[in-house]
């Protein structure tokens, strides 16, 4: 007798089980991060790249479903960078039915600027960016800030702060920015990037490439992810074991006095005080 042929996975198939794995993940971020509540007004911050369409899309599905009502309004900064293709967000949204919103600010001429020529702009880029959203989102009565950084972000991320800044941080689901104003979150934390990429591929998202600029990714993010990629590649589920580290610190096996009563373990038994 015959065996059966192998079920083939369609692209159809390949989206929908992606997909519910992708708002799986991201649900429960939400949920284990109090994320969303009854009556957010979210802004998901829309770059045109894999990620942040991703977000969106994923949102869009959960919102359509969720127990408790928000709304959701997509936001792009135009930085006026020389070829940007500024119709295609306004045209995908539209398409969507999705409320958006595109700021326009010339921050490409600010950052090409002060930046000397051959060096990356991502930092400052990054910081004008964020300044303007923020500025745009306290105007508007946006209660969350949704952002498109996923697990390998995260990780790579605690790894640049290891490495290069001395300190145990990284990118954390959900957060108070440094004025008080705002609260940002990242539904995309449990999600792999090479998830959201296949998706995004899938679901032919009309991608905005960042390296309009001519800058590169920082050498030293792009180093950190390689070695991220290699340890992946020779012991598969590393990357998984090392994001769950993130969520099991235990204070007292670290060296931080500020998180930590050293000063105050004595030995059983004896009063405190009696230096050596």
């Amino acid at each position: 007798m015959s065996a059966l042929p192998e079920a083939v996975s369609t692209p159809a198939a390949e989206v929908e089980r992606l997909g519910a794995r992708l708002r799986h993940q991201v649900g429960r971020a939400i949920t284990d991060f109090r994320m969303v509540e009854e009556g957010d007004k979210v802004m998901v911050c829309l770059s045109g790249g894999k990620d942040s369409y991703t977000l969106l899309d994923v949102l869009l599905q959960l919102q359509a479903k969720a127990p408790v009502r928000f709304e959701l309004i997509a936001v792009n900064l135009d930085q006026k960078q020389p070829g940007f293709p500024e119709h295609v967000l306004p045209e995908y949204l539209k398409s969507r039915g999705v409320p958006f919103h595109i700021i326009e600010q010339d921050t490409y001429s600010t950052v090409t600027r002060v930046i000397p020529a051959g060096k990356t702009m991502c930092s400052l880029c990054s910081r004008l960016r964020r300044g303007a959203l923020y500025t745009w989102a306290a105007s508007n009565g946006i209660t969350k800030i949704a952002l498109g950084h996923h697990r390998d972000d995260i990780l790579a991320t605690f790894f640049l702060n290891l490495f290069h800044q001395a300190s145990l941080k990284a990118m954390p689901p959900k957060l108070r920015s440094d004025d008080g104003r705002h609260v940002v979150i990242r539904p995309l934390a449990y999600c792999r990037e090479s998830e959201i990429a296949a998706y995004a591929a899938l679901r032919e998202f009309p991608i905005i490439p960042c390296n309009l600029c001519g800058s590169q990714e920082n050498l030293q993010r792009r180093q950190v992810r390689r070695m991220l990629d290699e340890w992946e590649r020779e012991h598969p589920g590393r990357s998984e074991t090392m994001f769950r580290a993130l969520g099991n610190v235990a204070p007292s096996q670290l060296a931080d006095r500020r998180l930590f009563d050293f000063e105050g373990l004595d030995a059983p038994g004896r009063a405190a005080g009696g230096e050596i």
